[in-house]
């Protein structure tokens, strides 16, 4: 496979085909991230720094080099190179002061972005209308962050997309197809072993984060604090997961009543997308198997896996893949579902 390395700038400095491993994932809800294995030579000492941006002509998305290891011994020597995916560029910028946003959810992705400090060569990509809704007031957030809260809690998927010719990066929101057997309008896909495309399958589900009612606290002390419920307030018993959720950091000024508890709801609302219950399916294919990688499914789409003797039968989206290319060979790991996160504070500090 030939690598293409380029500047910060987009400028092509060298390609290299002496990689002995490569492992790229791409990622739904957050900036996906990459390892490349090569030989210790001059070259690639020269080509492979900090800040370069790596690609391939398979892929829609590229990467910036955060994180080089050269490693020597009686018997190896080989560079390890690590880094993110060009989104991850909004990890070095904030929200700030403060934004208060009702409207479309893709537009508000949007104009997150739009409002920083700007990020070299970062343009808008197409709008594409999408229906879903958001009221949110956000004050000093990492912007990368937010974006990824955002994609999550409304299943938009997002990317920094490079086009090194005209030297411009494209910030792109999109979705996944619905490819699964409860849809009519295209051809399914599963991942089952009537169809032998689940090899080494891991099934996990855990609802240790679970929380099922939260209570969001806004300004004020005491009884005058302003607090609304989130989540199914009539739950009880073991099915009633309780969470507070501080937001005195929400500001009334400029609000309304109603748009003042309807941002304080979406506070808790993002905060209990962190608390779910997590199922999640990973499983190695091939690019060619009995579904086309990119072709028949590909990140975000929503497929059926079924597998008779762990009863598992469910519809999930594709929300990781894995791409890795070693010794002239190709695997996917798709996961399925959502994987289980660290605990994530979206608290200010």
């Amino acid at each position: 496979m030939e690598l293409r390395v380029y500047d910060a700038d987009l400028n092509l400095q060298g390609i290299s085909e002496n990689q002995t491993s490569i492992q790229w994932k791409r990622k739904y809800f957050e900036a996906g991230n990459f390892e490349i294995h090569l030989p210790l030579t001059n070259d690639n000492i020269s080509l492979y720094r900090l800040g370069n941006i790596v690609s391939f002509r398979e892929t829609v998305e590229a990467g910036v080099i955060e994180d080089i290891q050269m490693i020597q011994s009686a018997i190896d020597r080989y560079i390890v190179v690590k880094g993110r995916f060009l989104a991850s560029y909004m990890d070095r910028r904030l929200i700030r002061p403060t934004i208060n946003f009702r409207g479309k959810v893709e537009v508000a992705m949007r104009s997150l972005l739009t409002g920083a400090v700007s990020i070299p060569h970062v343009q808008l990509g197409e709008l594409n209308d999408f229906p879903e809704t958001v009221e949110f007031q956000a004050t000093y957030k990492n912007l990368l962050d937010y974006e990824s809260k955002l994609s999550k809690a409304y299943n938009i998927g997002f990317r920094f997309r490079p086009d090194f010719t005209s030297k411009i990066i494209y910030f792109e929101t999109y979705k996944g197809l619905d490819r699964s057997r409860n849809q009519t309008d295209r051809a399914f896909v599963e991942f089952s072993d009537k169809f032998d495309n689940l090899n080494k399958a891991t099934y996990r589900d855990n609802d240790q984060l679970l929380k099922t009612v939260g209570y969001v606290g806004g300004q004020g002390e005491g009884s005058q604090r302003v607090f609304v419920t989130v989540g199914n307030d009539s739950l009880v018993g073991l099915e009633r997961r309780e969470l507070f959720v501080d937001a005195k950091d929400l500001s009334s000024e400029d609000l309304t009543d109603a748009q003042y508890k309807a941002a304080l709801r979406e506070r808790g609302i993002q905060s209990m997308n962190d608390c779910l219950r997590y199922k999640t399916l990973d499983c190695e294919t091939i690019p060619s198997g009995n579904y086309n990688y990119l072709t028949d499914y590909n990140l975000g789409d929503i497929v059926t896996v079924r597998k008779s003797q762990w009863g598992l039968s469910e519809d999930l989206r594709i929300t990781e893949i894995s791409e890795v290319y070693e010794r002239g060979n190709a695997k996917i790991v798709p996961t399925l579902g959502s994987p289980l996160p660290t605990r994530i504070d979206w608290e200010d500090k």
